[in-house]
């Protein structure tokens, strides 16, 4: 092992592993050999397309199973739809709350076009491995699958079970993934307390390193709006008709600016953020609900860091249009979709009268597509406090805070059964290689990849092993 590698990795690679009371692993964990295999199973994960649609997660499925049947390690699989894979197994321990590690196994399309790697052949070049999925979510899904194995081989008695589960579907919403575990395969998750998942991570910028522990996320209402008119021939416009009144309406929301609102988690999550911004935001983010009744400051916010931004309100984005099948028809009917996303304590109904206050047409339908229920996870758990200390104990200078997502992922369908869950991938991910995920060139280091391994496998440890 090189002197960089020692000094890197040495003080978790071969100290001892982690005891509490009278619970303490048989063996020692073999961590490089699960860095190895976290390098290599990485590239065979990312060869394999699972671009959603249509998925095919049962090709994953298999992967993992294979890996489950060579460790001797029981498992359970269920297909959602044909080619909708979902799998999971599960460490046995003692009677506290079971701890679930979360990925999934979908991936968004990637257009080779613009890339410069094959986005699906796993390419490692200059100490980088590209590909789909290699931030969203599959190398999470390997680091977390090394530790539980190494939790395996350890022999250890735990004080929880510990399971592993991988899903599909996660990037179209879950319904044939997550969500349908939920519902019928309750098995899967039975006696859970605490969950991991995406949704948190490091980032790297200007020197400033800073880990999210995410929380609780902005509520995705996602809804459809319907016109309706007299159709007609397009040679004769007529003074309204479905299209011009959805453009009308459109136009109302594009300008329409929701109110500032400063939730607690949100407030909580800015402060924490204030300790490592930028010289000019410091003091605006230690007070965030007075910045942002300045409309000047919440542009600014906005030029500078739209997700920011997008935390300090309720936001609609206008992205899908439908009229017309033919270029001379005026059609009876216009679509648009749009997609809202709430504070996570906003009442629904208000903001729905609110939506329609805004569109001010009563010839426009509003038809809810996807709404989820608001949750937030407490800080003061037994996981969230393993996340910091691992986290700190390998980046000691890290502004390690609690985050709000703008996004959503599938832990909401487990915190809506009182489940605390965390977003947590244990990377520090410049912030050059952000923009990798859903876009172009996507890409993890071979070194976030080793490193992952040691961190998750110490928290992991950390928590089923502590009563």
């Amino acid at each position: 092992m090189s002197a960089a590698r020692a000094l890197l990795f040495g003080p978790l690679l071969f100290g001892p592993l982690l005891c509490a009371g009278t619970l303490c692993a048989q063996q020692r964990v073999d961590r490089t050999r699960l860095q190895d295999e976290a390098v290599q199973r990485t590239v065979e994960y990312l060869r394999i397309n699972t671009t959603n649609p249509p998925g095919n997660e049962d090709k994953t499925m298999a992967f993992l199973a294979r890996i489950f049947a060579a460790e001797g390690i029981p498992f359970d699989s269920a297909s959602s739809a044909p080619g909708r894979g979902n799998i999971w197994a599960r460490l046995k321990g003692g009677s506290n709350p079971a701890l679930v590690l979360l990925h999934h196994m979908d991936v968004v399309p990637a257009d080779p076009r613009h890339w410069e790697v094959d986005p699906f052949a796993a390419t490692t070049r200059d100490g980088f491995i590209y590909g789909r999925g290699a931030l969203d979510t599959k190398t999470l899904g390997i680091v977390q699958l090394e530790a539980f194995l190494g939790l395996h081989r350890s022999g250890a008695r735990l004080a929880r079970d510990v399971i592993f589960l991988a899903t599909a579907d996660e990037e179209a919403g879950g319904s044939q993934g997550a969500g349908w575990v939920v519902e019928h395969h309750p098995e899967a998750w039975a006696g859970a307390g605490f969950l991991l998942n995406e949704g948190g991570e490091g980032t790297e910028e200007g020197g400033r390193r800073q880990f999210g522990i995410e929380v609780t996320q902005k509520v995705p209402f996602w809804v459809r709006l319907v016109a309706t008119d007299k159709p007609g021939h397009g040679s004769t416009p007529r003074v309204t008709s479905a299209v011009t009144r959805l453009v009308r309406a459109l136009e109302r929301l594009r300008t329409y600016e929701f109110d500032p609102r400063i939730v607690p988690a949100v407030d909580a999550y800015f402060k924490g953020l204030a300790r490592s911004a930028a010289p000019e935001w410091r003091a605006p983010f230690a007070d965030i609900g007075k910045a942002m009744a300045d409309r000047s400051t919440l542009l600014g916010l906005q030029l500078a860091n739209p997700e920011l931004a997008a935390l300090t309100r309720n936001t609609c984005s206008i992205t899908m249009l439908k009229g017309s099948e033919k270029i001379n028809v005026v059609p009876a009917q216009a679509e648009a979709q749009i997609d809202c996303r709430l504070l996570p304590d906003q009442d629904r109904e208000a903001f729905v009268r609110e939506l329609r206050t805004v569109l001010d047409d009563s010839a426009i339908k509003l038809e809810p597509i996807l709404a989820f229920t608001p949750a937030v996870s407490s800080t003061d758990t037994p996981v969230y406090q393993a996340i910091v200390d691992v986290t700190r104990r390998q980046f000691p200078d890290a502004n390690i805070v609690p985050a709000v997502s703008t996004g959503f992922t599938d832990s909401h369908f487990f915190r809506d059964r009182g489940i605390a869950c965390y977003g947590f991938a244990p990377f520090l991910i410049p912030a050059a290689d952000q923009g990798g995920v859903h876009g172009n060139n996507e890409r993890i280091s071979v070194e976030n990849v080793r490193r992952g391994v040691v961190m998750m496998l110490g928290l992991v440890e950390q928590v089923a092993l502590s009563r």
